[in-house]
């Protein structure tokens, strides 16, 4: 009887949006007051016995609450600060992400659940998904990532992931706090960064690598301009003049994509100091390396299980732009232009930590770029590697010792 009540003022309470033209999304205030005259409303003519009494009147407003103005039963996970992610195989299989280890929750939704849960969190983003686009990447209102997949891609249900946007650091020393590296490893990051050096964060899925780049971005020396590029929104630097792009899907005609290599090429047309790239994964990454070979310093993630892997990804994935770039030209332009690679890694108890700080000195031998281990990973401790890194000159001008940062090695 409760279920049927409650069911019965959400009804109430959407009717009354609808008159009053409010946006759950940006009036919340509004959409709470709104809730408790629907409640006194209901109190009211309980007393007049016409109407079984709610109970918890507090539980309820927080259901009806979540139900209008958030995203209904994934809302309390969206709201746990413990959960990393949440994803629905089907929907009575949801799942969540606690420490890198998954969970089935008991949570059960219906198919028409689901998709008024898609069309709600896709409503702020302006992005759509249908069987003429039935993949669908967007960002929710807190910063988490909202991917979709829909049938006939999937077999018949629809899947859903968010990757929760978890702010656990901001800058390389709260990443030294969390152990995911040495104070040394983050001094010399950090003077890596602010000497305009370009670095590759790579690692696997949910290793870390936005996290590590956000905290990157924040030892950029503040007069510079920054230009981000992005598949969705998902970084969240805080420097003083920055300029964020993302991709955008093609329309109902089919026209209208801006796919992230665009964004690389007009990135070059806004006068940029330093240019990120949220992550590269096709040919992309040729604009990214003439850019930085013309001098422009930059960062970008990647997806590998190694430095070493990187590097070859690197070599390898710019030769999707055509058959007219060639290894020749790539392996030496990536040898040249890729300053340091930091790859990351999760332990077995979901702890995401620094696996390796690899050089690239400029030298290629035999198609096979060289490197030099800056930090390695011996057991449980990121130790001093016997490398350098190239470009101690601008060490020197940007004011720091490389000497001292990194002793004989």
């Amino acid at each position: 009887m409760q279920a049927t009540a409650v069911h019965a003022l959400e009804e109430d309470v959407r009717e009354l949006i609808r008159r009053r033209r409010l946006d759950p999304t940006k009036d919340e205030l509004e959409v709470r007051d709104l809730i408790g005259e629907v409640l006194d409303e209901y109190d009211e003519r309980a007393l007049l016995g016409g109407l079984e009494p709610l109970g918890d009147r507090r539980e309820v407003r927080r259901a009806l609450l979540e139900s209008v103005a958030g995203f209904g039963p994934l809302q309390p996970y969206l709201d746990d600060p413990s959960v990393e992610e949440i994803w629905i195989n089907e929907p009575h299989k949801v799942f969540v992400a606690r420490h890198g280890r998954p969970e089935l929750t008991p949570t059960f939704l219906t198919e028409q659940q689901v998709r008024d849960l898609v069309e709600r969190m896709l409503r702020s983003s302006g992005r759509r998904v249908d069987l003429s686009s039935p993949f669908v990447d967007a960002s929710l209102p807190d910063g988490s990532r909202l991917h979709v997949v829909i049938p006939d891609i999937t077999r018949r249900h629809w899947a859903v992931n968010i990757r929760k946007f978890v702010v656990a650091a901001d800058d390389l020393s709260d990443l030294v706090r969390l152990g995911s590296l040495t104070q040394a490893a983050a001094d010399f990051l950090a003077a890596a960064v602010a000497s305009g050096l370009n670095i590759l964060v790579a690692g696997g899925t949910q290793a870390g690598k936005t996290t590590m780049l956000n905290c990157l971005a924040a030892a950029i020396p503040p007069h510079e301009r920054v230009v981000t590029c992005e598949e969705v929104f998902e970084l969240q630097i805080n420097q003083r003049d920055v300029a964020a792009m993302q991709c955008r899907q093609a329309g109902l005609e089919g026209t209208g994509e801006v796919p992230l290599r665009r964004l690389v090429k007009e990135a070059l047309r806004m006068r940029p100091g330093r240019i990120v790239v949220g992550e590269v994964r096709q040919e992309e990454s040729l604009d990214l390396l003439i850019a930085l070979n013309s001098g422009l310093p930059g960062m970008a993630t990647v997806h590998a299980n190694s430095a070493r892997e990187a590097v070859t990804k690197m070599c390898t994935l710019p030769l999707l732009a055509g058959s007219n770039v060639s290894a020749g030209f790539v392996v030496p332009t990536v040898a040249s232009s890729v300053d340091l690679v930091v790859h990351l890694g999760m332990d077995a108890d979901g702890h995401r930590r620094v696996r390796e700080i690899v050089a690239l000195p400029g030298r290629v031998e035999g198609d096979v770029v060289e490197t030099a281990d800056i930090f390695v990973r011996v057991g449980q401790d990121l130790v001093r590697g016997d490398g350098f890194p190239p470009h101690p000159d601008r060490f020197a001008r940007a004011g720091h010792d490389l000497g001292r940062l990194l002793g004989r090695g």
